[in-house]
């Protein structure tokens, strides 16, 4: 395969500006409660004549003459945050304020799901993406070359949300940050891009898949970057099913007529669409000689694949073992949100360095959490192997926010405690990055219910990580109600919470996660199951259940409580 290049620019630039972040990180790790309180008194000398910042006393705060005294007073005037709290704040913003949680107002918004039908609008500002993001990207890509030095002698394939989603009432432009920073990135790195970042406007996404492997498939490619593996698992389903499109396309410079791709972006594609037949003659050799191909065939060269590797997503990672080539490093993508860059991973460890340069946290541990008054810990007291709720105070407007999170503590890294994500919780399940509420699916059900005008006595819904699907099981008022009419009632279902949870309809509309598998259950189902668990040992005064679960044990129970169709 060709299509090296020469790294030594890239090597040089990267290197230097990345450089400089590592000294910057080792340094503010070696006393992170000092580094904690820096942080924590510049974010409120930065916000402190805002609205939000003069009704939360923050030039009252800073006159603390320790950091102890600074923690407390921070904790005594700014309450814990979740997205609701700061909606409002966020809103007046979206519609032309200035000064309202920091000063100005953001560049850009960055959408994710909620726990109402309103999607989160996730301010961005200069400070926090020119400084903070930006000085984050500099050591990851600098973390590439230190890892593998050869990551750079041929092309990296870079999977981005779209740049621009659309406008608030303002005018300030909603989408993805990671979009904005690959089409914003310097000249020089351009050429090492598999694809132009117009591929990622496109909107069906099977139309999206294949063009980014047909274009991908064809270069040597090195570097791999998304952060959900689930998109790898997507990736080779849709080579399954075009490898010899692809080919055909190669060999004669062209995108598949038939794709449902706007005129617009195709012709911001076509520059890079050649005859190479040289290449298409390859990708049938390598067909030829093994009964599936694989990447470890196609990209024989690869050196890194960055993605998640924590929590549910290890289930993906399973689908994907021994697929690509011996020797290349599988990077953890850290503890990442569209809320907060929280840190990297250095070197082959799967735990994240934290930020306190750069970020403010707070931890309550998980034994706390329920307490009605929980101890909020600093970042230099946490305990390695416990768990802990996670809070942060950012740049961009985010105080005290709490991330539904739960962490695990590792080892420390100079004196900072590293961490790696576990689960969300509050009720939030997610297989694949849809955060779907509890909430949502209350709703979604009350909403067949209506329309439907077929009642339910009891529900529960199940997360199954192995497939990516949900189960939603119904014990309907009218016994006799038929698998059909349950069928109709799941439609409504997962039409609502489509509605309601952007990133659920996001996640099901690139196959990442399936349709729903409908389930109805027999008459008191409920009760049998509070008999079973009580039976167990479950104290009946402190029974509860949620209705949406990712519970393997509690599901088997369900699963014997089904009338068979």
């Amino acid at each position: 395969m060709k299509d090296w290049q020469n790294p030594i620019v890239a090597d040089l630039a990267l290197g230097a500006a990345g450089g400089i972040e590592l000294i910057k990180l080792s340094r503010a790790s070696r006393n992170p409660r000092k580094e904690s309180e820096k942080t924590l008194r510049r974010i409120l000398e930065y916000a402190k004549d805002t609205v939000y910042g003069k009704e939360h006393h923050f030039d009252r705060i800073l006159q603390a003459g320790s950091a102890e005294e600074l923690f407390r007073l921070y904790r005594e005037n700014v309450p814990m945050n979740d997205y609701e709290d700061l909606r409002p704040y966020v809103e007046r913003h979206k519609n032309g304020e200035s000064g309202i949680l920091f000063p100005g107002k953001p560049v850009m918004y960055a959408t994710t799901s909620g726990t109402t039908s309103e999607p989160k609008w996730i301010p961005i500002t200069d400070v926090y993406l020119n400084k903070v993001y930006g000085a984050m990207t500099r050591l990851w890509m600098f973390l590439f070359i230190k890892n593998r030095p050869k990551v750079f002698t041929g092309v990296s394939m870079s999977i981005v949300g779209k740049m621009i989603e659309g406008y608030a009432p303002d005018g300030t432009v909603f989408g993805s940050v990671s979009g904005l920073t690959q089409q914003n990135i310097p000249g020089f790195l351009r050429k090492y891009y598999s694809a132009p970042h117009q591929v990622f406007s496109i909107t069906d996404y099977n139309a999206r898949y294949y063009t980014l492997m047909r274009m991908a498939i064809e270069r040597n490619i090195t570097l791999i970057i998304t952060a959900n593996p689930s998109t790898i698992v997507e990736l080779q389903n849709n080579v399954n099913q075009y490898f010899d499109d692809y080919v055909n396309d190669i060999e004669n410079g062209t995108l598949k007529a038939d794709l449902p791709i706007a005129d617009d972006i195709r012709e911001a594609i076509k520059p890079f669409l050649h005859p190479n037949p040289e290449r298409a003659a390859e990708l049938r050799r390598l067909k030829a000689e093994h009964p599936q191909i694989l990447p470890k065939h196609y990209w024989p060269n690869l050196q890194v694949l960055n993605t998640w590797k924590c929590g549910n997503t290890k289930v993906y990672i399973e689908k994907f073992k021994d697929s690509f080539p011996e020797g290349m490093m599988h990077k953890e993508f850290g503890y990442f949100a569209s809320e907060c860059r929280f840190g990297l991973t250095l070197d082959g460890s799967d735990n994240t360095v934290m930020f306190p340069q750069y970020h403010y946290y707070e931890f309550v541990r998980e034994d706390d959490m329920e307490s009605e008054n929980p101890r909020y810990l600093q970042l230099d007291e946490l305990e390695e192997g416990k768990r802990y709720c996670s809070y942060v105070t950012t740049m961009a407007g985010l105080y005290r926010y709490n991330m539904n999170d739960l962490i695990e503590v590792g080892p420390k890294y100079r004196n900072t405690p590293t961490v790696h994500m576990i689960q969300k919780i509050n009720g939030i399940v997610t297989m694949t990055g849809e955060k779907l509420h509890e909430r949502q699916f209350m709703e979604a059900v009350q909403t067949a219910e209506s329309e439907l005008g077929m009642p339910l006595r009891f529900y529960v819904g199940f997360a199954d990580v192995e497939d990516s699907v949900y189960h939603f099981y119904y014990e309907f008022a009218d016994q006799d109600t038929t698998q059909e009419k349950a069928e109709e009632f799941t439609a409504v279902v997962e039409r609502t919470l489509q509605k309601v949870n952007c990133e659920y309809e996001n996640k099901r509309v690139s196959l990442r996660i399936a349709y729903p598998v409908t389930h109805r259950l027999r008459k008191d189902s409920f009760e049998t199951f509070k008999e079973q668990c009580i039976a167990e040992g479950f104290r009946d005064g402190q029974f509860k259940v949620n209705l949406l679960m990712q519970d393997e044990a509690r599901h088997a129970k369900f699963k014997k409580l089904v009338i068979e169709s």
